[in-house]
């Protein structure tokens, strides 16, 4: 069993937080932030797990990196705006900002250490065993570092600015996430010491590699190695790589903004100069240096993280990309839903004939959602298409068809999100290219974010006028759909289709509406719905009928939704939750949770749909409530942003939607267990018998599991077709 797996004793984080002493108590949640850090030693914990193969690991190596780089940049800038202000935490939070912060480093040192020592005990001598090399320049043959420092005279050395930092030099600009080296040097024969920084290029990779070998040496040794020919005649005394994070919150409020589009290029410009939140240097930094960089940076100790591992952990993507297959997981090509395998299927009478759920990656993104938006710019029937953009890949392919329907004389209106995080650039690029083209283009609802995943086709017919609509829980990004799991619904349903009209005439223009029919949007009627649907299961447990919920999603912290939950476990009801991500509520406390179970299933694919199930007193599970959206249960996802979540009436896919939901629960592969003390725990080890390892299904893995299923059905179709 790996350190990241090990069940580790409970830690309390304040006196009373293992046993709140009632409802009221603020220690019944869990802290945000610390349940971030929690879920991000899952991630890593599939870097560390010998089961995953071992290019994957790699990657989960990755991707805990860039997981930690965004919690600096989303969340620490804040707690430390909360303090510099005098600002406590809220009633419910039972931690100051700087408790918060405190844990927040302890548990970041422990993840990075356990991470660092993983890399380089376990994944580099496995590495080694496959002839992939991660080298030190001290490792390097003569002929070797003769080549490096040839390729590096031609490639690298001509970009390379050295800065001065004296009475003639400011302190340079250090961009976000860069690495740089900080070199100390002299004049010979004068005692004085001199700063300069060299900023390690961001072209092409981070690693170079010898030819065709899988022998690898780091862009920063390489220049490190090198730097008398940047500094000729000076003596350097020391050198000390190292790397900032910067604040990606911004302090403005978008609801009186004149011009969103203008206030968005203004924030993205602040972003890059930002408030240094994390400074990260290499191990056993030279104090004289690692002191400069404190006072100029304006960080105190606690913002220095020193490491002896990789600063930039996303450089072993270089490695994770090598192809070689073998020590990836086998490819896995998404299968086309039924009926839409053939080219020239006809969707739009396929959706006619029923609605069609799409589960991704499993089943084909692009032979469903792409080709609905695709068939719909082509078909001269269509009328209208409206759509809501929330992130979407640099390459879309939704961007060609809808600029070919407007000028086509279709009427196109299209929601663009700029404020959706990281992405707001590329949103705005989009945006101006829609624009240019004829389609009505509407930045968002003015007071909140735009997050819901819906598309709407207005079509000519025979009997007049049809609406055909899609609502997913995940976003129109071909390249993500490869790789996230996500529900879509494609119906034609007129309850849902008119509620679609009302939802976009709420986004692109001034209507109020408050009431639909079938469709629960937020923020006027989604967190309300929720929230009965969660009581009503409370009083079917207290009247003896039942009382059951199960609810699936990427994270919950909303202290409505997550008091209403005490409250239906205080009356019986039984609760599962299914949480990626960070969760904030408290399972299995006497006489506030006991009745609720909370789990996290990490994998392959990134879990990211929706599901929410509410038994309503039936004895049949399939009879309840089934709901898809694109809604975390979190305050900011019910009450400022525009959400919409779809009920699921067609039994089959209720079916399908109960199947996935009970995957989950009995998972013995990928599924964590979380502890009242916010802790999680690997589901149960296979058991061991004279015989081998247990042989139970459940042991493959949701993933795995849901794989073999999606091809089982295929192939019966198949085999009922001949």
């Amino acid at each position: 069993m790996s350190e990241a797996t090990k069940p580790r004793p409970a830690r309390p984080f304040s006196p009373n937080e293992l046993n709140p002493s009632g409802p009221d108590d603020p220690a019944r949640f869990l802290n945000r932030d610390i349940q971030w850090l929690e879920f991000n030693r899952r991630v890593l914990a599939q870097a560390l797990d010998p089961r995953n193969p071992l290019l994957e690991r790699v990657r989960f190596l990755a991707i805990f990196g860039s997981n930690l780089d965004e919690f600096f940049m989303k969340r620490v800038g804040g707690l430390r705006r909360q303090i510099e202000a005098g600002v406590g935490s809220p009633p419910w939070e039972p931690l100051t900002p700087s408790e918060q912060l405190v844990l927040i480093r302890e548990r970041v040192l422990e993840q990075t250490a356990l991470a660092t020592r993983a890399f380089r005990e376990t994944l580099v001598p496995e590495l080694r065993r496959e002839l992939i090399e991660l080298l030190e320049w001290n490792d390097l043959a003569e002929a070797e570092r003769a080549e490096a420092e040839t390729w590096y005279r031609r490639n690298i050395f001509p970009i390379l600015t050295p800065l001065a930092v004296d009475p003639g030099h400011r302190f340079p600009f250090i961009s976000n996430m860069s690495i740089s080296l900080g070199v100390l040097l002299r004049r010979p024969g004068e005692s004085e010491a001199l700063f300069a920084r060299v900023k390690v290029p961001e072209i092409g990779g981070k690693l170079f590699r010898f030819g065709a070998s899988r022998r690898f040496v780091s862009l920063q040794q390489i220049i490190a190695h090198n730097l008398d020919d940047l500094f000729p005649g000076m003596e350097i005394l020391e050198v000390l790589p190292f790397r900032v994070t910067r604040n990606a919150e911004t302090e403005r409020d978008s609801d009186d903004a004149e011009d969103l589009l203008e206030q968005i290029q203004q924030q993205l410009r602040e972003r890059r100069f930002a408030r240094v939140v994390r400074l990260e240097v290499g191990a056993r930094p030279n104090e004289r240096i690692m002191r400069f960089l404190e006072d100029e940076l304006q960080l105190a100790d606690d913002d220095l993280y020193e490491t002896d591992g990789i600063l930039d952990w996303g450089t072993v993507n270089e490695v994770a990309d090598l192809d070689m297959p073998e020590l990836r997981w086998p490819k896995w090509s998404p299968v086309a839903p039924q009926g839409l395998e053939a080219d020239d299927a006809d969707i739009f009478g396929l959706i006619r004939a029923g609605d069609i759920l799409v589960h991704h990656p499993y089943e084909s993104f692009d032979h469903s959602v792409e080709r609905f938006i695709e068939a719909a710019a082509a078909d001269p029937k269509v009328l209208a298409i409206k759509q809501a953009l929330y992130r979407t890949s640099g390459d879309s392919p939704f961007i060609p068809s809808l600029i070919r329907a407007a000028e086509s004389g279709k009427q196109v209106a299209v929601l663009v999100e700029l404020r959706a995080r990281f992405d707001e650039a590329r949103n705005i690029l989009w945006a101006r290219k829609l624009e240019d083209a004829g389609v009505h283009v509407a930045y968002g609802v003015v007071g909140y974010k735009t997050h819901t995943k819906v598309a709407l086709v207005v079509r000519q017919e025979q009997g007049g006028i049809r609406s055909y609509a899609h609502i997913g829980t995940g976003n129109y990004n071909s390249k993500t759909a490869r790789m996230y799991e996500d529900i879509g619904l494609l119906t034609c349903d007129p309850g849902i289709t008119e509620d679609l009209v009302g939802l976009f005439n709420y986004m692109t223009g001034r209507s109020r509406q408050t009431e639909y029919r079938k469709l629960l949007i937020a923020p006027v009627a989604m967190k309300r719905r929720f929230i009965d649907c969660i009581e009503r299961e409370g009083e079917l447990a207290s009247a003896g009928k039942g009382g059951r919920i199960i609810a699936k999603m990427n994270q919950l912290e909303d202290r409505s939704v997550t008091d209403a939950l005490y409250r239906a476990s205080m009356q019986g009801a039984s609760i599962d939750l299914v949480i990626r991500g960070f969760c904030c509520i408290r399972p299995g406390v006497k006489g506030l949770s006991e009745n609720i179970r909370v789990t996290s299933t990490i994998g392959r694919f990134l879990e990211h749909s929706r599901i929410f199930w509410f038994g309503n007193g039936q004895a049949d599970p399939l009879d309840g409530d089934f709901f898809i959206g694109s809604a975390d249960w979190m305050y900011r996802n019910l009450n400022t942003r525009v959400e919409c979540a779809t009920p699921i009436e067609a039994r089959p896919h209720r079916e399908r939607l109960w199947e996935i939901l009970q995957l989950h629960l009995t998972d013995r592969r990928q599924r964590w267990v979380m502890r009242r003390d916010g802790a999680y725990d690997l589901s149960d080890p296979p058991i061991v018998t004279a015989q081998g390892a247990q042989l139970d299904p459940a042991y493959l893995g949701t993933h795995q599991r849901l794989m073999r299923l999606v091809l089982e059905t295929r192939a019966r179709e198949a085999a009922q077709r001949l």
